[in-house]
């Protein structure tokens, strides 16, 4: 179900706003992965920083679609210039 609801944001490039360890999160959504060891991950991006965070699914709770907050993924583009 969170799989479901984190693909259509990310297809729909809507933020989303859960409850991440107890702490209110709002993250523009990038990719869910799966690691070696069986455990999925949302990759996201934090409206006020430049990072890319890892969030484990099994902490992730309360999640909320912001479907009026959309949002254009950074591509770093710096380095192609140079």
């Amino acid at each position: 179900m969170k799989s479901e609801i984190f693909s259509k944001a990310i297809h729909f490039r809507n933020m989303i706003q859960f409850l991440y360890f107890l702490n209110e999160m709002v993250v523009e959504p990038y990719f869910i992965s799966c690691e070696k060891n069986g455990r999925k991950y949302l990759y996201g991006r934090i409206p006020a920083s430049n990072q890319v965070k890892r969030f484990e699914f099994t902490a992730i709770a309360n999640i909320r679609v912001l479907k009026n907050r959309k949002f254009s993924p950074v591509i770093p583009i710096k380095s192609l210039v140079n």
